[in-house]
């Protein structure tokens, strides 16, 4: 499916912008100024703006982890500001400033984040079957990376939505890391879309490094859903430059990745790739690119001051308490 002109400039305006809150970030969390942790995204953004770029507000979307799912979040229009400020522990966060980066975006049909693998499984089910008993149009787009593939609700989930012919795309942000361990090590073959021929469910693998070939596939799986035709497996293959998260030692296996091993995949960082292509099919020129680069700058400044501003969360007992107790009969 040919993207569109406009369609290539909105992906490669939240690529950078998606790009632009990763480097804050991470940054941030150096500087000691967020709460909890951060899995910095360098390299592995593509996939979830490409995933969430053309997503209805009405579609649900569970993000991947990558970066906290903040590709995936900016690109179905979300307001990062207020995810900046949860990661602050501020009382403006979308949470509260409760959660850290458990983020819930229900007016968007983004509803959480959990710290356990192939947490969205379960859920995303459940939200297919009821858009296809209310006879609604609604896509769910599923994001998770290779190493949930090797849960059990994986497979259980896949197996119910086939049958069902339910609006469900399993899209897999395959970087070939599972924190320290390889694909090598967890997957008999390196392709972890192999697993939907079990389910005799179509299956799509694409470079997960160029955002606009992801998109392409994405709108295809898009249309398949909403026009009715069950679910899609499709693998982006894409890499992960730096550790899983900060603070975490960068291995592979039990031996740390190494700069022979890392530098040429800089190469194909995502951003990079897309500004090659908008230039060279005119799609985009210098100044116009600077020019995103420029209000992305504006747009992670106004979110920097915001949840520095922002009043410090402070949970009365009972709140803190409501949350976890079940009132009395």
């Amino acid at each position: 499916m040919a993207l569109s002109k406009k369609q290539m400039i909105t992906l490669f305006t939240n690529l950078v912008r998606a790009d632009r809150f990763d480097k804050m970030f991470y940054a941030r969390m150096l500087q000691g100024k967020l709460i909890g942790f951060y899995h910095p995204g360098e390299g592995a953004i593509a996939p979830g703006v490409a995933a969430a770029s053309f997503l209805n507000d009405d579609d649900n979307l569970s993000p991947h982890h990558r970066a906290h799912g903040m590709a995936h979040n900016l690109s179905k229009g979300i307001d990062l500001k207020y995810y900046l400020a949860e990661h602050t522990g501020k009382e403006t966060g979308c949470c509260k400033g409760r959660s850290a980066f458990h983020f819930s975006f229900p007016e968007k049909k983004v509803y959480m984040m959990s710290g356990f693998i192939g947490y969205n499984f379960a859920p995303v089910v459940g939200w297919g079957f009821a858009a296809k008993r209310r006879g609604q149009k609604q896509v769910v787009m599923n994001c998770s990376g290779d190493g949930s593939y090797g849960q059990g609700r994986a497979h259980e989930s896949m197996l119910f939505a086939k049958t069902m012919n339910l609006p469900i795309i399993y899209w897999c942000e395959n970087n070939g890391m599972a924190i320290h361990s390889s694909i090598e090590d967890m997957h008999p073959t390196k392709d972890i879309s192999s697993l939907a021929k079990g389910f005799d469910m179509p299956a799509i693998i694409v470079d997960g490094q160029d955002v606009f070939a992801c998109a392409e596939v994405a709108l295809k799986a898009i249309k398949r859903a909403r026009d009715g035709k069950g679910p899609t497996f499709v693998e982006c293959k894409t890499l992960r430059f730096k550790e899983h998260d900060m603070g975490t030692k960068d291995l592979k296996g039990y031996r740390a990745r190494k700069a022979e091993e890392l530098d040429p995949m800089r190469e194909r960082e995502p951003v990079l790739l897309a500004t090659k292509r908008v230039l060279k099919d005119g799609i985009l020129t210098q100044t116009q690119i600077d020019a995103i680069g420029a209000k992305a700058d504006e747009e992670v400044a106004a979110a920097e001051k915001f949840a520095d501003e922002s009043e410090i969360a402070t949970p009365t007992v009972e709140e803190l308490m409501a949350a976890v107790y079940a009132p009395n009969a």
